[in-house]
């Protein structure tokens, strides 16, 4: 359908003004104005309910084609129909041969490339030590088709010995090494940050990095540097936070390839750039654009144009849930989603068990199947840059740009990126964000559902794989120990039969330290009641319990008896229902005496409150005088003599529901030894 076609079909429809929108909006809402439904990002980028031209003119709108310059619509003019995105799935089994089995099913049903989770432990990846391990995982594999990227844990270092291992592999079974698909993800700064150390300093771990990079040259489809944002996001950084440290680990790398000889368009063709994605995917696709954006301006600076980037976009660790975890797959299938329009290239999702233990052959299944329906059955990639052009997209990524150039300048000030780590400024303002962030979490104004939301206290978690019956790893410290830290020793060492632990460095040497950035899970404070409740209704048969003093007819209880049934619920305590209506308070008594409840929350309206409240506590405290009381809604001016009847507590929307659930817990004796 051509352009006039479509302005002649809209001509016969009247012209929408804003002014007419605006007073139905306040019509709505009672005379508030559409100012009432905007909402402010922790970054303080205000999200408005509409967005028009005005906004982002179409005329000066800088984004230009996509495959072109400044590449915020992506780094191809013409997407791959057939995969629009590499599929890429962990293996993270510790058995080498159920690895190794778990990798063949994944790229035999979809999946496009594989990342590889090294722990020669055995505890937290892939127990693989040697060449002949990383043979038995990587048997049958075409490396010219299906990439292999690597993750190492902490106890491998920063990425360089894997690397060696890997090289070494490649060496010896006679690949082509110009048409090995290898991502090495060699990451020192990302290492630093998570563990909090590295084995040597950081100076020379980024030398060692930039004669890795010159040694390896010849695996030239190859990247060999992972520019993580990850640690900033999974601390609880905001997306500002998150792209600024992204940035200023790229800046360090392209500075350290660049001096050790490297062209621009070289240093940057050698590294992949990762970042973290969540639910919330109209400000996660924001997000990716706006880190397209702002590598494109790093980039002109550095040379005379700016280039293009490679992004891999991981589902994000903090927004995945223990408890109730099957709600788990729509925060990854918007993770997807939030990817694949964002624009980009690689896209990782975690099992939906990943917050409970290794994952089984359903959860990785889901997680194949996950991408594979976005892109066949969604046909999410069979159009060019779906959110170009959107007014809120392109409005709300040119602000999260402009907030985290501000910071990454701020980091560069006081001298990049590692020292912003080693001084702990970066941690402490990660630190903010992340107390904002959990604020907001225990006061439920962002809600996780399934655990701070409509919790199933009696749920039935999905099957992982038991671990426990695995058997143990020793690391060895076997074959040559190279006799220096040039890559070119470590892959002899590593084809003369060095493990992983032998190619780590073994002279002392100066160590680079920071506090490290922990990662969080935002519902773990919830999860964590959960277990107190569960151990105690395992060890007593019984679950701890609310009694639901509701007054009137159903009619007038029922809305606030559920929001007392679901915020206690959050706890672990389940709600001991009322026979109500009642004849009289003194019924309502007698049925919580029976009940054996130790709290009671009184829900109604606030007229029957008004009439009724004070004596209902008095009723309930007769039946049991050490009683926990709550009333459910707000008090307003009447709480001075609420309290004076007798209630103790009162549950609304807006308060702390993680405090008043801890100190319920208390009055339970749930937590402790007693």
């Amino acid at each position: 359908m051509a352009d006039s076609d479509l302005t002649g079909f809209s001509a016969a429809f009247p012209t929408a003004e804003e002014a007419q929108w605006r007073a139905l909006v306040e019509k709505a809402l009672k005379g508030k104005g559409p100012e009432a439904l905007q909402r402010k990002t922790r970054d303080g980028i205000t999200i408005k309910p509409l967005y028009r031209e005005s906004d982002w003119p179409s005329a000066s709108d800088p984004n230009g084609l996509p495959g072109q310059a400044p590449y915020v619509r992506g780094s191809d003019t013409v997407k791959d129909s057939y995969l629009p995105w590499d599929i890429r799935h962990v293996v993270d089994h510790p058995d080498l041969k159920a690895a190794h089995a778990d990798l063949m099913k994944d790229l035999e049903r979809g999946v496009s490339s594989i990342e590889l989770r090294i722990d020669a432990s055995g505890r937290h990846g892939v127990a693989i030590q040697s060449v002949d391990d990383l043979s038995v995982v990587l048997d049958g594999v075409m490396t010219d088709l299906a990439s292999v990227a690597l993750s190492n844990s902490a106890q491998e270092g920063y990425g360089l010995e894997g690397a060696a291992l890997l090289t070494a592999w490649s060496d010896k079974t006679g690949k082509d090494a110009s048409k090995q698909l290898f991502s090495f993800n060699v990451d020192p700064i990302g290492e630093l940050a998570r563990s909090g150390e590295l084995s040597v300093s950081a100076d020379k771990a980024l030398a060692d990095t930039a004669a890795f990079v010159k040694a390896a040259d010849r695996f030239s489809a190859s990247t060999f540097i992972r520019v993580d944002g990850r640690p900033a996001h999974e601390t609880g950084g905001t997306e500002a936070q998150e792209l600024a440290f992204t940035i200023a680990s790229g800046v360090t790398y392209l500075r350290t390839l660049i001096d050790a000889g490297l062209s621009l368009e070289e240093a940057n063709a050698k590294l992949l750039f990762c970042i973290a994605v969540g639910p919330d995917y109209a400000l996660e696709i924001s997000k990716l654009r706006a880190l397209r954006r702002l590598w494109a301006r790093v980039t002109e600076a550095f040379g005379d144009k700016p280039l293009s980037m490679k992004i891999q976009a991981v589902s994000s660790r903090r927004m995945l849930t223990k408890r109730d975890p099957w709600v788990n797959m729509l925060r990854n299938t918007a993770a997807c989603f939030a990817g694949g329009v964002g624009g980009a290239d690689i896209v990782t999702l975690r099992p939906f068990t990943d917050a409970i233990g290794l994952a089984d052959s359903m959860s990785r299944r889901i997680g194949r199947n996950t991408q594979i329906m976005a892109q066949e059955e969604s046909s999410l990639g069979k159009v060019n840059d779906p959110a170009g052009g959107t007014w809120a997209i392109e409005k709300i990524s040119n602000d999260i740009a402009q907030a985290a150039w501000g910071i990454f300048q701020d980091i560069e000030g006081k001298g990049g990126v590692v020292a912003a780590l080693e001084s702990g400024d970066f941690r402490a303002l990660l630190a903010e964000a992340r107390n904002e962030l959990m604020t907001s979490i225990a006061r439920r104004k962002q809600a996780i559902t399934g655990v701070s939301e409509y919790a199933l206290i009696d749920e039935e978690d999905p099957k992982i794989v038991d671990t426990s019956t695995l058997p143990k790893v020793t690391t060895h410290v076997t074959g040559p120990i190279p006799t220096s830290r040039e890559f070119d020793t470590l892959v002899s060492a590593a084809k003369d039969g060095a493990t992983l632990a032998a190619l780590l460095p073994h002279e002392a040497s100066d160590h680079a330290h920071c506090d490290p950035l922990f990662p969080i899970r935002v519902s773990e404070p919830f999860e964590h009641l959960r277990d107190f409740a569960d151990a105690q209704t395992e060890k007593t048969g019984t679950r701890p319990a609310i009694f639901l003093a509701c007054l009137g007819s159903i009619a007038e209880h029922n809305a606030r008896a559920s929001f007392t049934a679901n915020f206690f619920a959050a706890g672990g305590i389940t709600t001991v229902p009322s026979n109500a209506p009642y004849d009289s308070l003194d019924a309502m008594a007698e049925d919580f005496k029976a009940s054996g409840a130790l709290l009671a929350c009184i829900c109604g309206t606030d007229g029957l409150y008004a009439e009724q409240a004070g004596a209902a506590a008095k009723a309930l405290r007769g039946a049991r005088d050490d009683a926990r009381i709550y009333l459910a809604g707000k008090p307003g001016e009447a709480e001075a003599g609420y309290r004076e009847a007798g209630i103790d507590d009162f549950i609304f929307v807006g308060v702390n529901v993680l405090d008043k659930l801890e100190i319920a817990h208390a009055e339970l004796g749930l937590g402790t030894d007693a």
